[in-house]
């Protein structure tokens, strides 16, 4: 789809559902090559492989992510391993002095999203943190329209998220918090972090109520129920004064639409839905609004699950790193979204909200330092 002067060589870390996206989309972008895929799982491994040698010549495939990384012709790593995975490879990815694209969540626990987000202040290639949602066609369209101020200074933000229950993955690590960082981190990191782009501001308090009571409540692993969040109400407050609200519940799988964005200023009230992929305006008080529809070309809505984001981000990731720019999604953002994420799962355990400042809240802090203990 896009036209660049010259290729750059990936390897893939990561043979799942969103691993395979990846190579779909890759295939798209003129320059982009795909030479090495690693997973430690063989069916996984020889699926995505076998997938990837229908648009790449020369795909080699690793049971382990060192032998990909020791390869020295390999410019770029993508990291689309489970949550947990993230931190570790990241780290060895940073060892190897690779550019990187790290899949969302940054990271399961503010401790480790901080230590990386400071490596990442003395590390030269690129880091980038796959929160690939800003790039959906109609939400680009969406935030131009704010940026454009044509509603005025946006003083409440909504996201709604009416979708279908979490999918089932290898070894089922999505299933508990303890892989996943819950999923107020796992899932709706996206949202957090389009609050703060949209808003241009960062957060100072989060309140939030939520629970798991529809979704896996009869499954067990090893004996164990899952313990993942199914719906949630979140509130956040920021800087200036802006507020915004997430509506996330996973058994609404008959929703018109899966995501709904809104902001309301002043002067009007701007709406962006997908999969309808419109952005609707509707002025207070006046009748010259408008309902634009942003197409998202067939071959590019047939490479993923995400409405063309990961086709955008990957091309805007590409031509940074030929350009040796900085990422547009940076490990400071992938660090705010899982603290504004934790902050919301530690409100719903703690029913009283919790502040955000350079850090989390004291009592995360504890709970790490906890954690770190046992």
């Amino acid at each position: 789809m896009t036209k660049t002067v010259a290729t750059r060589r990936y390897g893939l870390i990561g043979a799942g559902m969103m691993g395979a996206e990846h190579v779909n989309n890759l295939a798209l972008i003129d320059g982009a090559e795909l030479v090495a895929v690693a997973d430690p799982f063989a069916p996984s491994l020889d699926r995505v492989s076998a997938q990837a040698r229908n648009f790449f010549s020369d795909v080699d495939q690793y049971r382990n992510y060192q032998s990909l990384l020791g390869r020295e012709d390999i410019d770029a790593v993508i990291i689309a391993a489970p949550n947990h995975a993230h931190y570790d490879l990241a780290n060895a990815a940073m060892d190897a002095g690779k550019s990187i694209l790290l899949e969302k969540p940054m990271c399961t626990t503010h401790r480790d999203a901080k230590n990386l987000y400071e490596r990442s202040l003395s590390y030269a290639p690129l880091l980038w943190i796959g929160l690939e949602y800003r790039y959906m066609p109609p939400v680009t369209r969406f935030i131009d329209h704010v940026r454009s101020g044509i509603a005025g200074p946006i003083k409440m933000l909504s996201i709604r998220e009416h979708r279908f229950p979490f999918l089932q993955k290898i070894g089922d690590w999505n299933r508990f918090n303890k892989n996943t960082g819950g999923t107020l981190v796992e899932k709706c990191c996206h949202f957090f972090d389009l609050m703060r782009f949209i808003l241009d501001d960062e957060p100072t308090r989060v309140f939030a109520s939520g629970g798991q009571d529809v979704n896996h409540l009869d499954e067990r692993y090893g004996g164990v129920q899952p313990d993942i969040l199914d719906n949630a109400y979140v509130i956040v407050d920021f800087r200036r004064g802006a507020r915004a609200m997430l509506d996330l519940c996973m058994f609404a799988e008959g929703a018109p639409e899966q995501e709904d964005i809104i902001a309301v200023g002043p002067v009007g009230r701007l709406e962006a839905g997908v999969p309808s992929s419109e952005v609707r305006w509707r002025p207070r008080a006046r009748q010259d609004g408008f309902v634009e529809q942003v197409d998202v070309p067939p071959d590019i809505l047939a490479a993923g699950d995400h409405h063309g984001a990961t086709y955008y981000q990957l091309m805007r990731f590409h031509e940074a790193l030929i350009a040796r720019d900085k990422p547009e999604i940076s490990a400071l953002d992938g660090l705010r979204s899982v603290q504004m994420g934790l902050a919301a799962q530690e409100s719903i355990d703690t029913g009283a909200p919790v502040s955000i400042d350079a850090g989390l809240s004291p009592m995360s802090t504890i709970k790490e330092a906890a954690s770190d203990a046992r």
